[in-house]
């Protein structure tokens, strides 16, 4: 497959001048109608703790989009929720993410010195419209650590909810955290219990994940995938893959794609393949990327792999764009759906010198 960008823009935009907020995390939803749902998380500053889910809309196929405000403005001051968007089909849609309460304004959830995340839960919120939602429902971590899951919830044809996270350590040097692991949630009682299972586990010992995303291909086999680090030295692995025939029960071994990528995001084609977009900050042309894949057990199967959107920047300042820095990014998380009329929609946040904001590329397939 072969793309060419047909319409560039942003859904929504912020001034030159403007100090706050700063906007992350833009996910997609596709409704019944036609129209498109993006939600992204703003914040007053890069590391505070106080994460607020926004939803836009569109009718025009992602061309120009309409403010609908905060999801939960009523939970702002007592949680941050940082999560996304997805529906499996019409008059349902899911919000996933992680949940961290607020003791104390201005605070941060993220420490640079000591790498570590404050504590926090899994969350779940439903809509039957995208606009009207429940309150989000917990939901403990099966393992030691905080979350970090910026990847959307799956909901398989045959009714099992399926979402992953990775694992931070905390600031208590007394609990011993596995990074080393992504880690599936299933639940098949619409949430009511859960188990797990691991999606992703890396042999090398100072390895771990990020940005992880998980779907269910056409034929019901299930696809995950994953920025691969080495928390060492802060240096990128090619990113990771595994596959599961049984709804997420068990995963064949974590394999790598071949991709020197960073965040990671899927969407899946009608013919068993599927769509992976990453960004690329330091191993190739700067910018978003966009491969079409068609897994087996052993083999990732890209067939094709090229630039989405070409970045002006890499990073704010001069830093080497590794995990590390993610303070000085200028763009990042991108996801992607495929719309009704066959063109793709990829959104990502960015702070480049032409804009600044939650930004959109349409594409459509030239070969």
């Amino acid at each position: 497959m072969i793309v060419e960008a047909i319409d560039e823009g942003f859904v929504s935009k912020r001034r030159p001048d403007e100090a706050a907020p700063v906007a992350s995390g833009p996910r997609l939803a596709l409704k019944g109608d036609g129209e498109l749902l993006c939600t992204f998380m703003v914040q007053s500053a890069l590391g505070v703790n106080d994460f607020v889910p926004i939803l836009y809309s569109s009718s025009d196929d992602g061309s120009t989009w309409h403010d609908e405000g905060p999801i939960w403005p009523h939970l702002s001051a007592a949680y941050s929720l940082f999560g996304s968007i997805s529906s499996p089909g019409p008059g349902d849609f899911f919000f996933y993410g992680t949940a961290t309460p607020i003791d104390e304004q201005g605070e941060l959830f993220w420490f640079d010195e000591s790498q570590t995340m404050k504590p926090n839960k899994l969350f779940i919120a439903r809509s039957s419209d995208g606009r009207e939602w429940s309150d989000p429902d917990f939901i403990e971590l099966p393992a030691a650590g905080a979350a970090e899951a910026p990847g959307a919830l799956c909901v398989t044809r045959s009714g099992r909810w399926v979402a992953c996270f990775a694992l931070e350590n905390t600031p208590d040097p007394n609990i011993t955290v596995d990074r080393r692991r992504i880690i599936a949630i299933l639940s098949d009682d619409e949430g009511a219990t859960w188990q797990h299972s691991e999606m992703h586990c890396f042999e090398q010992e100072h390895s771990g994940g990020a940005e992880a995303w998980a779907i269910e291909l056409s034929d019901g086999r299930l696809l995950g995938t994953s920025w691969h680090i080495d928390h060492s030295d802060q240096c990128d692995h090619p990113n990771a893959w595994s596959l599961s025939h049984d709804g997420g029960q068990t995963w064949t071994p974590t394999r790598s794609t071949g991709i020197m990528g960073q965040s990671t995001a899927l969407a899946a084609l009608s013919d068993g393949r599927a769509l992976f977009v990453y960004n690329q900050r330091k191993h190739g042309e700067v910018g978003v990327w966009l491969a079409v894949v068609r897994p087996t057990d052993t083999d990732f199967g890209v067939e094709s792999n090229e630039v989405a959107w070409r970045a002006q920047t890499a990073t704010q300042g001069t830093t080497s764009g590794q995990h590390s820095e993610w303070r000085d990014f200028s763009f990042g998380e991108p996801s992607i759906a495929v719309l009704p009329n066959g063109k793709l929609l990829v959104v990502f946040w960015c702070m480049q010198p032409d804009g600044q904001g939650i930004r959109f590329v349409k594409l459509r397939a030239v070969r």
